[in-house]
C-alpha cells in the first residue's frame, strides 16, 4: 500500500536520511513522506522510527495504488 505521513516541521536532510523508501516535499512547516510499506509490520516500524527521532506525527493516510496522486514529491 502506498501512504502519506506527515510530521511538523521541515526536515533536514539528515533526518530524511532515516526515511530512504519514502519521497518527500516540504509544505511550509510541515513535510510529506510519500511511499510504499510492504505491510503493517513496515508501517508501525516507520511510526516508531517518527517517535524515536523525537517528530511530531500530524497525520496518516493510506491510499490504494489507484487513487495515488499523480504528481509525486521529491524522491528523499
Amino acid at each position: 500500500m502506498r501512504y502519506e505521513i506527515r510530521v511538523e516541521g521541515a526536515l533536514s536532510e539528515l533526518l530524511l536520511e532515516a526515511f530512504p523508501q519514502f519521497e518527500h516535499e516540504v509544505q511550509g512547516r510541515e513535510t510529506l513522506l510519500v511511499g510504499r510499506l510492504s505491510d503493517q509490520a513496515a508501517l508501525y516500524g516507520t511510526l516508531n522510527r517518527i517517535e524515536a527521532l523525537g517528530l511530531a506525527l500530524i497525520e496518516v493516510r493510506r491510499e490504494s495504488d489507484a487513487n495515488a496522486r499523480s504528481g509525486s514529491p521529491r524522491k528523499g
